[in-house]
């Protein structure tokens, strides 16, 4: 059987593509390896989703709810339990718990998600003991099963699932001795800043990491150190006693089923894609935090509707082969999502991340002879916030280049 859409990834961007889809397409099925779709966001029991996609505050696992109440709505097959290995030429091999079969697809939406790093993947010094979690297992094994991890906590890296769980912790009766980030600025939502830390007098400590970890068989503690702008050691080193780390040291596109055959970004590490979010497989599109790392779920979802519709239209053959142009950063700026777009008239938005804090800012977006044709001013401009800024295509030809205004 041919499908018109096969969407791999049953999390708030992978339904949202696939629901995006079937109002254009007959032939949609959703692809998911876990027992029940929602993937992160059923263990995400705090508030803060859907203020954009359903103009109210619902927990993680409400929002996913809403959404897949939307989706079976739809004339979507889904296939749960279900690992997507490998695609080849129009095909998904998939692994179920009847064995191994191959899905035909016109179109193929990868909304596969992404993995927490580990100890060993940000090369954390010291013993090898128990004890040391990413934040997101920790998140699970708190929410799900309802076990803490220990007395006394220490969390390094200050992104959201990090803060979150700080505040988490502490609610549990966990002992936060503090918040590392090895960075000048907090990588995190402000909101969450003050929320999960101020709220509950939790330090965060800036320029700050681990030097290494000790402990016989579990954890006993880690020496921390300040560091200075190139990274290096400073100043003396400090013991700090905890019986659990929790590491929130950022988050790695799982590309693997691409098996290098699509053009991957060296920032972002997930797929390179124009405005419609297809890659450099026409055929293939890609959504989600597999994408780039999204602040909110709302804004996965609506890349998720993007991705959808422009693989629906591809599909039926209703998106033409445009010629395409570069999206260039300057040095102020980390990345942008998408990183070319299409020489053809209308809008998109174009996402990006500041490097470093800027105040009192003007974003510029400029073509080939310098002309301005996009501009936005920010009050204040954070690295752990996304941003973005809408780009008229109209009589737009050749690259185009992206700056934090002088």
């Amino acid at each position: 059987m041919m499908y018109d859409v096969v969407v791999i990834g049953g999390g708030p961007s992978g339904m949202a593509a696939a629901i995006r889809a079937s109002e254009f397409c007959q032939k949609v099925v959703l692809i998911e390896r876990e027992p029940r779709l929602g993937g992160i966001l059923n263990q995400c029991i705090h508030n803060g989703f859907g203020l954009k996609i359903f103009k109210e505050e619902l927990t993680g696992v409400e929002y996913a709810q809403r959404i897949e109440s939307r989706l079976k709505q739809q004339n979507i097959e889904v296939l749960l339990n279900s690992y997507a290995s490998k695609i080849l030429d129009h095909k998904v091999e998939v692994i179920t718990q009847h064995g191994i079969k191959q899905i035909k697809a016109k179109t193929i939406i990868f909304a596969g998600g992404c993995r927490e790093r580990t100890a060993g993947g940000i090369s954390l010094a010291g013993k090898r003991v128990a004890g040391v979690y990413t934040a997101g297992l920790v998140q699970k094994m708190i929410n799900y099963y309802g076990k803490i991890p220990g007395k006394k906590a220490l969390i390094l890296g200050s992104g959201d699932i990090g803060l979150i769980m700080a505040r988490r912790l502490t609610l549990q009766g966990v002992k936060v001795e503090g918040v590392l980030e090895i960075q000048k600025s907090c990588s995190g939502l402000r909101r969450n800043i003050t929320q999960c830390l101020d709220d509950f007098n939790i330090p965060l400590l800036l320029s700050h990491t681990i030097k290494r970890v000790v402990g016989k068989d579990r954890i006993e503690g880690v020496f921390i150190s300040k560091v200075d702008e190139n990274f290096n050691f400073v100043g003396e080193e400090k013991f700090v006693e905890c019986d659990c780390l929790l590491l929130s040291v950022g988050l790695i596109p799982e590309t693997e089923i691409f098996n290098n055959q699509v053009e991957l970004s060296s920032i972002t590490k997930g797929a390179v894609v124009n405005e419609f979010r297809q890659t450099s497989i026409p055929y293939i599109f890609s959504s989600g935090n597999v994408l780039h790392i999204h602040d909110l779920a709302d804004n996965a979802s609506i890349e998720g509707e993007i991705a959808g519709e422009s693989a629906a239209k591809y599909a039926n053959s209703k998106l033409p082969n445009f010629e395409m142009c570069n999206i260039e950063i300057s040095k102020d700026i980390s990345y942008c999502v998408p990183q070319r777009y299409c020489v053809c008239d209308g809008e998109f938005m174009l996402y990006f991340r500041a490097k470093k804090r800027f105040d009192k800012k003007k974003i510029v977006v400029k073509n080939e002879s310098g002309n301005v044709i996009s501009s936005k001013f920010y009050l204040a401009m954070l690295p752990g916030e996304m941003q973005e800024i809408k780009i008229n295509k109209n009589n737009l030809s050749g690259n185009i280049y992206l700056e934090v205004e002088e």
